[in-house]
């Protein structure tokens, strides 16, 4: 399940701007159109920005995410007269018409999150490091104080996504579609498990590194470069007690 921001100007809602986002199993929001929304934009997966009524104002709206340097995917919803328009300056990634099929719109939103995933730097990166814990990526192992930890695929899978996007909470569902895939029909309840092993092989004094947000999911939780005397690096992270 993908995490959807929809800019519109439309006070009806995301299923009167692209219908066939109510048929799909994904979470969408709907924000106006406006340089505040650009916060939300950070934090979702897609973001939908409607030009079916005014390209002017959709223009605009693109470059502006452009240009502060988010690189979110964006897709155009418009309508039939707005396809001849839209080009390579908008800044857009993708154009849909508002009346696309829900397999249509499940494929772009696919496509657009995967083609951001395969030029993700991070995923580039041979190592994390993270205190005592170092993820080789390349050698598909994790080492803690230079020992091998014992994990499964889906485990260091795991754990290697929450290291690469260090205290950024991910939902279960995010958690479920990026490491396990579009693909997997289990329950979020999978998260837990490998959450709870990571830690047990983590050990008491490193366990703390994943860090549950209560009704929301899980982070990784960087040591601190520089810990203050006397106390844990990891000591007052907050919302983490909950495992």
């Amino acid at each position: 399940m993908a995490d959807l921001l929809v800019l519109t100007a439309s006070v009806q809602g995301a299923s009167d701007v692209l219908p066939g986002l109510a048929l799909l199993n994904h979470h969408a929001r709907c924000l106006p159109p406006e340089p505040t929304a650009l916060l939300d934009a950070l934090e979702a997966d897609v973001v939908f920005i409607d030009a079916r009524t005014n390209l002017v104002s959709a223009r605009t709206t693109s470059k502006l995410v452009r240009a502060t340097g988010i690189s979110v995917p964006l897709i155009l919803i418009v309508n039939e007269g707005g396809m001849a328009v839209v080009n390579v300056d908008w800044g857009a990634d993708d154009v849909v018409i508002s009346s696309a099929s829900p397999a249509e719109i499940e494929a772009r939103i696919r496509l657009a999150i995967g083609r951001v995933d395969a030029d993700d730097p991070l995923d580039k990166a041979s190592e994390f490091v993270s205190g005592d814990l170092t993820v080789d990526v390349g050698g598909y192992t994790a080492r803690l104080r230079g020992e091998p930890l014992d994990l499964t695929y889906k485990e260091f899978e795991l754990l290697k996504h929450l290291m690469q996007h260090p205290g950024r909470v991910f939902t279960r569902d995010q958690l479920l579609q990026d490491v396990w895939g579009y693909d997997y029909y289990g329950g979020t309840r999978t998260v837990d498990v490998h959450v709870r092993r990571l830690r047990a092989k983590l050990g008491a004094e490193y366990e703390q590194l994943i860090g549950t947000v209560r009704n929301v999911g899980y982070r990784f939780d960087p040591v601190s470069p520089v810990p203050q005397a006397g106390a844990s690096p990891r000591e007052g992270a907050e919302d983490r007690s909950s495992r």
